[in-house]
């Protein structure tokens, strides 16, 4: 059981957490189920709307609740970037 814990711990040090509103696309495509197009896709919504929480992912087109579910540890939503 410890080896398991370690191994997690391991994977989330690497990977870490991904702020939605100023991740690039590379660690966009670190999240589960996200590749090149949904990256785009991302990208794109955060430059006209940019994220207040995780629930605004599924305004993206091709992204659900099951990804939220799927990625709730490894996303967060840090200060928007955007200029007005």
């Amino acid at each position: 059981m410890k080896f398991l814990v370690m191994i997690a711990l391991g994977v989330s040090l690497v990977f870490g957490v991904v702020d939605i509103n100023n991740a690039s696309k590379s660690e966009l495509i670190s999240l589960k189920g996200v590749g090149a197009v949904k990256a785009d896709a991302i990208i794109k919504y955060r430059k006209a709307h940019c994220f207040k929480n995780i629930q605004d992912l599924t305004e993206v087109k091709g992204i659900g609740p099951k990804f939220i579910t799927n990625n709730r540890e490894n996303v967060r939503t840090g200060k928007c970037k955007k200029k007005h």
